[in-house]
């Protein structure tokens, strides 16, 4: 189906996953640096480390910068009646659709980054797989979270 997606992300989306993408590139920065000090102390050859360097600062820029960006422009998604609809991939673009009457249920978590912007994921599960929605605002995503309920008629347990 070729109808138009309205719903995307929310715009603070890219600055979580900018975050993320840096502690994790710090974490791999450490490892370079200590893998760095013991081929100093070992007087072993330093190459493999200018290759570990060279790929770090590759990664950094293209899962920091350039990434972010295009997954926000790249995803968006629908809810209809009868079915959810969601759009998404870089290089490889996937269309789903979720029938109502599969969804088995919702839910809605964060983690401390995305909490740091009031973001949220939302994940429709079915008999065959689980789909998310990361990336909403956390008010939209519990509004979406009853939404998707009511229409696939779920019934919402409360922890």
């Amino acid at each position: 189906m070729n109808r138009e997606l309205t719903q995307k992300l929310h715009n603070d989306y890219i600055k979580a996953s900018r975050l993320t993408s840096s502690i994790t590139h710090g974490i791999f920065l450490l490892l370079i640096i200590a893998a760095l000090i013991v081929v100093l102390m070992n007087d072993w050859t330093i190459i493999p480390i200018y290759i570990a360097g060279a790929v770090w600062i590759l990664s950094f820029i293209i899962f920091t910068y350039v990434v972010p960006s295009y997954e926000y422009r790249s995803f968006s998604f629908e809810v209809f009646d009868e079915e959810l609809e969601i759009q998404s991939g870089i290089w490889f673009r996937s269309n789903v659709l979720i029938p109502m009457n599969r969804v088995q249920h919702v839910e809605v978590g964060s983690g401390p980054i995305m909490r740091k912007y009031k973001l949220a994921s939302l994940t429709v599960v079915t008999a065959a797989k689980q789909h998310e929605i990361s990336g909403l605002h956390q008010s939209n995503a519990e509004a979406l979270k009853l939404q998707i309920g009511e229409l696939a008629k779920v019934d919402e347990l409360h922890d």
